[in-house]
């Protein structure tokens, strides 16, 4: 990442200052600024462990993610870097403000999928009412189920998605990825068995280019040896097959709640 924004504000150098704690989050999550730039920064020093990611820290694993997603050429993953603040160091990551009149996942009354949406699952809601989980199915949103199967993404949950005003869509929250065993984990299944494009195949093909170089310098201190392994054999793997993959294993597929 460049150090200075285009506002010549010091990203790495300059006083990170805490506006409040966002909630729910069950890490430590402060929406902040540095400067002018607002930010998103999540201390290491306030992440709960996990029985099952033992290995490095949340925040390590977000700026990982971070930087899969700049050698896509995709833009999933806003800004994200490792920097000192007020609680230790920590994730930052730049704010990226979501259009409130969209929605790219939803619950829908049970059958009735809007135009445009794709079908991921049946439930019942709160009230025992049958309902349906749906996504939108846009070349954006697209992307980011390609990046989740590329990162072994545990948690993509619909509000995990930030829909942008111009029909972009950022993923946030990625502190648990990259594991070394299965544990994909999605409401974004509904190009299931669809067959990649040229587009997937190329940049798949790219990022595991280059984890031979670049991109595994910079993961090399980020992640273990063993997840970055595991991350070159699924780009080996999606490209193998050479199509989105479908849920397996014992484990849900869902994150829980979905949202």
């Amino acid at each position: 990442m460049t150090t200075a924004d285009d506002t010549g504000v010091d990203l790495l150098g300059d006083e990170l200052v805490l506006h409040g704690r966002i909630m729910p989050a069950s890490n430590a999550t402060f929406l902040g600024a540095i400067g002018d730039v607002k930010v998103v920064y999540k201390p290491v020093a306030g992440e709960r462990p996990l029985w099952d990611f033992p290995d490095g820290d949340l925040a390590s694993r977000e700026v990982a993610a971070y930087a899969v997603s700049e050698a896509t050429g995709w833009d999933v993953v806003p800004e994200t870097w490792l920097r000192e603040g007020p609680h230790g160091l920590g994730m930052v990551q730049r704010w990226c403000e979501p259009d409130p009149e969209q929605a790219a996942v939803e619950i829908v009354a049970h059958g009735e999928v809007p135009p445009g949406f794709l079908h991921v699952f049946d439930g019942v809601d709160g009230r025992d009412l049958p309902v349906s989980l749906v996504h939108e199915d846009t070349a954006a949103l697209r992307r980011m189920a390609v990046f989740d199967v590329v990162v072994n993404n545990a948690d993509r949950k619909g509000g995990h998605v930030l829909e942008m005003a111009d029909g972009h869509r950022h993923g946030v929250d990625h502190g648990i990825a990259f594991h070394h065993e299965h544990k994909l984990r999605t409401v974004l299944w509904g190009w299931l068995g669809e067959p990649l494009r040229d587009e997937d195949v190329e940049v798949v093909s790219r990022v595991r280019a280059a984890l031979g170089g670049s991109l595994g310098d910079t993961l090399a201190p980020l992640l273990t040896d063993r997840e970055i392994t595991a991350l070159e054999r699924r780009c080996a793997r999606l490209l193998d097959r050479g199509v989105m993959p479908a849920p397996h294993g014992e484990m849900p597929a869902i994150p829980w709640p979905p949202f």
